[in-house]
């Protein structure tokens, strides 16, 4: 929607994606805090490891819906 949307709509595209990464870094959060009760160290690993990937992927979305939102506004 930032690229392609309604042009006074631009910066919704942006607060959605700020949104976005909040959901997800809250998430993680809880994943976090909720994987030091596991006596499976593999398993909290694994999940702490996947969770990290998301995350960063979350941020890199963020970042290029950003970048889009800034380009059309500034």
């Amino acid at each position: 929607m930032a690229e392609s949307g309604n042009p006074n709509s631009v910066t919704d595209a942006g607060v959605g994606a700020l949104s976005a990464r909040t959901g997800v870094r809250g998430a993680f959060l809880n994943v976090k805090i909720n994987a030091a009760g596991f006596a499976d160290k593999a398993f909290v690993d694994d999940v702490l490891a996947r969770g990290e990937a998301l995350e960063a992927r979350a941020l890199a979305l963020e970042d290029e819906v950003m970048g889009i939102v800034n380009s059309k506004i500034v």
